[in-house]
């Protein structure tokens, strides 16, 4: 009769074992599935800022004599591409990623070609309100930078503890996998070659 008391107290203590270990797991990957999800929002409201100062920003190129029309429309589609890819924190495939990656990329490729031909125009460039909005933006981007750096962090946290044994287990039945984090453009890792 003992023996078969210290089998049940033994089978007992091992499933209260497993179970705190399942129930003190599972809570560390829901805290790291919302660092991600915070991370993630934070990215997207530096990405909204930007998107909400690029009309401020024509408006006022629009004021400049014969600035070329077709810059502005680019930028302005860009734009709007951009800020239609809503892509929510669960949703980090690669795909999707490289998805909304390639519209940031194109709304940033607007914002430069546009500011590089703000250059021509004297006038443009001494506006008070172009160099502000200027300067906001080259704020903003800054933040976007921290921003995705520290969502690539969460992301990274986030995987490291999904893949790291026996979380995995647990991970693969409660449902939790992988995510994708911000990865460097095609083409990203040659320097830009400068001519004068």
């Amino acid at each position: 009769m003992k023996t078969k008391n210290l089998g049940i107290i033994i089978i007992l203590g091992a499933l209260l074992v497993f179970g705190g270990c399942a129930c003190s797991g599972y809570n560390n990957l829901v805290n790291q599935d919302e660092n991600v999800t915070l991370a993630w929002n934070n990215v997207q409201s530096d990405y909204q800022r930007r998107a909400d100062l690029i009309p401020n920003l024509v408006n006022t190129v629009k004021g400049a004599a014969d600035f070329e029309q077709k810059t502005l429309t680019n930028l302005m589609e860009a734009r709007a591409k951009a800020t239609s890819i809503n892509l929510k924190a669960e949703d980090l495939t690669p795909e999707k990623m490289a998805e909304f990656q390639a519209a940031q990329a194109q709304l940033s490729s607007g914002i430069g070609r546009l500011l590089a031909v703000a250059e021509n125009y004297p006038d443009l460039k001494a506006n008070q309100n172009f160099r502000d909005l200027q300067a906001q933006l080259e704020g903003t981007e800054n933040r976007i930078k921290v921003a995705r750096n520290d969502f690539n962090s969460a992301v990274q946290a986030y995987n490291v503890q999904v893949r790291r044994f026996p979380m995995n287990i647990f991970a693969g039945m409660f449902g939790f996998s992988r995510k994708e984090g911000f990865k460097a453009e095609a083409g990203s890792e040659k320097a830009p070659e400068v001519k004068f």
